[in-house]
């Protein structure tokens, strides 16, 4: 497998000198499995790069697009994805719904004509929906993908991935669950709260045991720790926690990812600085990088 990053970054594009080397787009990956199949996670504003990359090499569609939730920053770029427009392409796209609302209302109302000039049902590609309803199992393109409820506002999953022997987890949004504040937090589902819950000694145990001997793990590293204290509730995890969970589940290697977007590159430099110190500190076994678009990692 083959994993390349074309979005790494969090909460909102962010262009500009400050962001060059690591990039400035919201989240999407291409993972390409051995017989060149295609499986894409999130459809964040690197999605129309991927795009037009994907048009340039006069490469057809037919793929399933994994989202992890629909937050602005992970299906914005859906609507730019120049393969949609075509005929004969066909995408089929997985991700959480709500109760009052399904996962094709979610990802169609942001292309109402009130906000987007082009609607859903104006794509000449076959588009079809596959909701995630419950923590689970799915198969596809002979993979074996499982599901996982993370702590993050709205109903956000993680994804594992295992193919041929390999082990992919992606976790992009992602907060450290403390029962000490879980009460007070009103923007996190009931259901993912009392899974979380219910697990015996630490809440967090769930993610490692999900996370357990991947060989690669992106997962969320927004913030520094300092950073954290004053963002308690928003959904996501600072550096530390990130390299806690790699070592918790014993993984071969972390790639750190959805980096905050005041963050220059020199700052996340630093962030990666630290990590790796932290991990020669400590002792820990895996491999630390951070993510950058255009990075490609063979798993």
């Amino acid at each position: 497998m083959k994993l390349k990053f074309w979005g790494v970054r969090g909460s909102i594009p962010t262009p500009g000198r400050s962001t060059v080397r690591y990039g400035g787009n919201t989240p999407c990956l291409e993972l390409r499995l051995d017989d060149d199949e295609l499986i894409i996670f999130d459809a964040g504003s690197g999605i129309r790069n991927f795009g037009d990359d994907l048009m340039n090499n006069g490469a057809s569609l037919n793929a399933h697009l994994l989202i992890t939730h629909p937050h602005w920053d992970h299906i914005q770029g859906f609507p730019f994805f120049k393969p949609a427009f075509i005929s004969g392409n066909e995408l089929t796209i997985i991700g959480t719904e709500r109760p009052e609302k399904s996962l094709s209302q979610i990802i169609s109302e942001q292309m109402d004509r009130i906000y987007f000039p082009v609607q859903l049902h104006a794509l000449k590609a076959k588009i079809h929906f596959q909701p995630i309803r419950e923590e689970g199992e799915l198969k596809l393109r002979g993979c074996s993908v499982k599901t996982m409820y993370v702590n993050h506002p709205g109903f956000t999953v993680g994804y594992r991935l295992q193919y041929k022997g390999k082990t992919l987890v992606y976790i992009s949004d992602n907060e450290p669950y403390d029962r000490r504040v879980a009460g007070n937090l009103s923007n996190f589902e009931a259901v993912v709260k009392d899974k979380y819950e219910s697990q015996v000694g630490d809440p967090n145990q769930r993610v490692f045991d999900f996370c357990r001997g991947a060989d690669l793990l992106v997962h969320d590293a927004t913030y520094t720790p300092e950073e954290y204290i004053d963002r308690v509730g928003w959904g996501h995890s600072h550096y530390l926690f990130a390299l806690r969970v790699a070592a918790e589940a014993d993984v071969k290697q972390l790639c750190l990812f959805h980096h905050e977007p005041t963050h220059s590159d020199e700052k996340v430099d630093d962030i990666l600085r630290k990590s790796k110190k932290e991990v020669k500190t400590r002792g820990y076994k895996f491999e630390c990088e951070a993510a950058a678009e255009g990075m490609v990692i063979t798993i």
